[in-house]
């Protein structure tokens, strides 16, 4: 092991609590995790990471299990040996939109934390205005959704102003919610975090800001005018009388995704041995994170498979538009990261999967049988020429994109032109395929399998079309993404990797990213060590850019591994015959089931 510098990032996640140690050179040095579930479960009764409350459509965390899992996930890197005295930064991703929020005594617990106290001892209920962080998956703000786009004047006015349009996850709808319906929470509340910014505080000593990319994901910040927007403070703070105390409790934003907040808090130099002069940086969202995982060139996509699944590519034009988001890139001044983010990914493709025969006894891999029917089906079903086209929407829980209630649908049109789009089952509330045969069509589970992926990938490539131009070097090629990184769990399944291949093409294939599902946690650390080494006179000038410090480092080999080759003619073509009925459908569906 070499004697330099280590950086350390985290990942903050529904369901886990991961960190990632790196050298000046990327090397990964050592990995720790907390699973929620396994190790919290009973004691914080949680599931999947989380608690709901299904009569209002509340989904949380308890904050405590967060600033528990943060002593435990130290106390194994140092038990595997890794030197805790030679990390030099530290920052990291938390899922985006949660927040968590501070009493009036955070502050002073934050700043004098006794090492021979656990975390938990000190930052108590007295530190929390509330005891719960509202996750991403929350449905409960429909009527704070609606109050945010007419107060903005449309969807559109919304998402030209903050990037996005109203969404249920999404922090300023959130903040406007926790006024109404539990306004003492509201009137203790001191500070507001979010997860990436609660997580830096605890390392800083003291609360930090909010950085510049994740700032963007709470509908409250004006991109353009790089500050609070004053009309939609006003609306979620009540009235205009009382926008300077919401500000109060939001705090200043640094432009500078590489600003340094300060040093380490004492807390982890005696209990864990880092070193006093440590420094910290703003830890920003997971989605920002995971486009810091690897550099991408104009046109290359991530596209994150996890218990969510997201479309991201970087993009120096914002193009705002209420079907997807535009959020500030997380250290490129000027850039913007485009991103799609649903909210049935993993857990969508799971229901599906367990309606399949269980695999054989001996078969280790429990996707076996999902893989084997995804593979065995042909594209959108289709076995014939005068075969129609299968679609459908799969959705267990509330959808974002589009902005529907939980059911599943199924679809049949022209495989050849997407006309005579047909209903083919009714709405349901469970994605268990029910064998349905009519003059034309039948439709079984494991068909289910491969239609439950394209739909999936039909949606992101409904979304980007506008986005991806000509290839410069293969200009003879429909516009599509110049190489597709997957990430996350899905990124192992041979079956799903294929079928991403299919539908968005891929001109120089699809690839994983093999940093073993941490591709948050290295994006933190990443953006670490940028911070502290880019170099410059404290005015901004001489500073490296993340692209070219990092781009210089990373080494393709043995990170990326291709998959899949990515754009076929054939299968590419019939995707876009349909891409039209598709957009239909979802239309007729929110016609139906708009939340």
């Amino acid at each position: 092991m070499s004697s330099g510098p280590l950086y350390l990032g985290f990942d903050l996640s529904t369901q886990q609590l991961k960190a990632i140690v790196i050298a000046s050179d990327l090397t990964v040095i050592s990995e720790a995790k907390v699973d929620f579930d396994a190790d919290f479960g009973a004691k914080y009764d949680v599931k999947k990471g989380v608690r709901t409350n299904e009569e209002e459509g509340e989904v949380f965390q308890p904050v405590a299990m967060w600033v528990e899992a943060v002593d435990l996930v130290l106390a194994r890197l140092r038990e595997k040996g890794c030197p805790m005295g030679r990390i030099m930064g530290v920052s990291g991703s938390g899922q985006q939109h949660s927040s968590v929020y501070w009493s009036g005594e955070a502050e002073e617990a934050l700043k004098t934390l006794d090492p021979k106290r656990s975390l938990l001892e000190q930052l108590d209920e007295r530190v929390f205005a509330f005891e719960f962080a509202p996750n991403w998956q929350d449905h409960s703000t429909q009527k704070e959704c609606d109050d945010f786009e007419a107060h903005a004047g449309g969807p559109s006015k919304l998402a030209e102003a903050t990037g996005s349009a109203a969404h249920h996850r999404f922090t300023g709808t959130q903040v406007l919610r926790m006024r109404r319906r539990r306004p003492q929470v509201y009137d203790a509340t001191a500070r507001i975090s979010l997860c990436s910014s609660f997580l830096a505080s605890v390392f800083l000593g003291s609360i930090a800001p909010f950085d510049i990319s994740d700032v963007t994901g709470m509908n409250l910040w004006d991109i353009g005018a790089e500050t609070w927007n004053p009309a939609l403070l006003e609306l979620t703070a009540g009235g205009k009388e009382d926008v300077p105390a919401l500000r109060k409790k939001l705090g200043e934003v640094p432009t500078d995704g590489g600003v340094i907040l300060g040093t380490v808090s004492p807390y982890f130099v005696a209990r864990f041995g880092f070193g006093p002069d440590c420094r910290i940086t703003a830890f920003t969202g997971d989605n920002p994170a995971t486009i810091l995982s690897l550099p991408l060139r104009p046109l290359d996509a991530i596209v994150s498979l996890g218990t969510s699944s997201t479309f991201l590519m970087n993009t120096p034009n914002y193009k705002p538009d209420p079907s997807y988001h535009f959020m500030n890139h997380p250290t490129t001044k000027g850039h913007y990261m485009f991103m799609l983010c649903y909210k049935n990914g993993g857990l969508a493709r799971e229901k599906v999967r367990d309606a399949l025969p269980k695999p054989a006894a001996g078969e280790k891999d429990p996707w076996a049988n999902f893989n084997s029917a995804v593979l065995n089906t042909p594209p959108l079903g289709v076995s014939s020429a005068d075969e129609p086209a299968k679609l459908g929407l799969y959705f267990p829980l509330p959808e974002i994109v589009p902005n529907v209630q939980a059911g599943t649908w199924r679809y049949t049109c022209s495989s050849s032109d997407g006309s005579s789009l047909t209903e083919h089952s009714s709405p349901s509330s469970s994605t268990s395929a029910v064998t349905t045969t009519d003059s034309t069509t039948t439709w079984t589970a494991e068909a289910d399998a491969r239609i439950i992926v394209e739909s999936q990938a039909l949606s992101m490539r409904l979304r980007s079309q506008n986005l991806v131009s000509a290839i410069p070097d293969r200009p003879d090629l429909p516009h599509q993404p110049r190489r597709i990184y997957l990430v996350g769990g899905g990124s192992l399944n041979p079956a799903i990797a294929r079928v991403f291949g299919d539908v968005l093409g891929g001109a120089e294939g699809v690839c994983r990213l093999d940093v073993g599902g941490n591709a948050c946690a290295l994006g933190g650390a990443y953006k670490a060590l940028w911070a502290c080494e880019r170099g410059g006179d404290g005015k901004g000038t001489g500073v490296q850019s993340f692209d070219e410090l990092i781009g210089e480092r990373w080494k393709e080999e043995g990170n990326v591994q291709k998959v899949d080759d990515g754009y076929r003619e054939r299968e590419y073509g019939m995707y876009g015959n349909v891409l039209g009925a598709f957009e239909e459908m979802e239309g007729r569906v929110l016609r139906v089931a708009r939340n």
